[in-house]
């Protein structure tokens, strides 16, 4: 059995009314496997965090999908650390795909925002990956370590047990293209080898590095199989609360056997 217990998180996007919210929430609480055994995780807009975090479970936690690095500011439309820890969020998004693109995020702007999470005990979800273009050239390798290393600069080694890493292709978001699940597993090699590299080995095995990009129901075992996945980031097929108790009931099965 895998001594690391795995994370299934959903990321929920721009999607999701408070009355959607509080629906989906009610119908996964009573259902999910016991935290001992699998990190659940919702990622929900920051409106609704507070409101969420009031009514998880014993099994489910809230994170948020974002935060500016500083605790406070003239930072008209942001969210700082601090409005993360005190609504009760445990964990937040750092570096996804789409706040990249939209928001022109670059790697310093990850790193700070790591620096932040550390600083406020809040657990960072960061995700990293290449383009297609990046792909077709047979560079991923390169690109990812590169990366990595940068959003990573002056993290301590201390604080490594607390990092969730989300391999995100970006191709394979919104797309519904996805890495085979031997891809995926090339890839948290290399993310763990980078690691290994940067810091000592057995802090590095302490990381959770974790899959995400168009996941759905059918290709979420096969996915989690792989020997170096430890969980799954999951976009619009989480919305779904079904969807969301399968996924996580699906960890729960695949690293009882690993």
């Amino acid at each position: 059995m895998s001594t690391k217990i795995p994370i299934i998180a959903a990321n929920w996007k721009m999607y999701k009314t408070k009355d959607e919210a509080l629906d989906f929430i009610f119908k996964v609480n009573q259902s999910l496997p016991d935290r001992k055994l699998v990190d659940s995780v919702v990622f929900a807009p920051a409106i609704l965090l507070n409101l969420l975090v009031k009514r998880e479970g014993d099994n489910l936690r809230i994170g948020a999908q974002n935060m500016h690095y500083a605790d406070e500011g003239a930072y008209t439309g942001q969210n700082s650390p601090l409005h993360v820890k005190t609504a009760g969020a445990e964990y937040v998004l750092i570096g996804h795909s789409e706040v990249r693109t939209h928001n022109y995020e670059t790697d310093k702007d990850a790193n700070l925002k790591l620096h932040a999470a550390f600083r406020h005990a809040i657990t960072p979800l960061l995700c990293i990956g290449e383009s297609l273009t990046v792909r077709e050239n047979g560079t991923t390798n390169q690109f990812i370590k590169e990366q990595l290393e940068r959003c990573l600069e002056g993290i301590e080694e201390r604080h490594l047990k607390n990092l969730v890493i989300a391999y995100e292709p970006i191709w394979a978001i919104g797309t519904g293209l996805s890495a085979t699940p031997a891809q995926a597993n090339d890839q948290a090699i290399n993310i763990k080898n980078t690691l290994k590299n940067l810091y000592s080995p057995a802090a590095a095995n302490l990381v959770k590095v974790i899959y995400g990009g168009s996941i759905n129901p059918t290709t979420i075992e096969g996915i989690l199989k792989e020997p170096n996945i430890d969980g799954a980031l999951i976009g619009n097929s989480a919305l779904d609360a079904n969807n969301f108790i399968m996924f996580c009931e699906t960890a729960k099965k695949v690293f009882s056997k690993k």
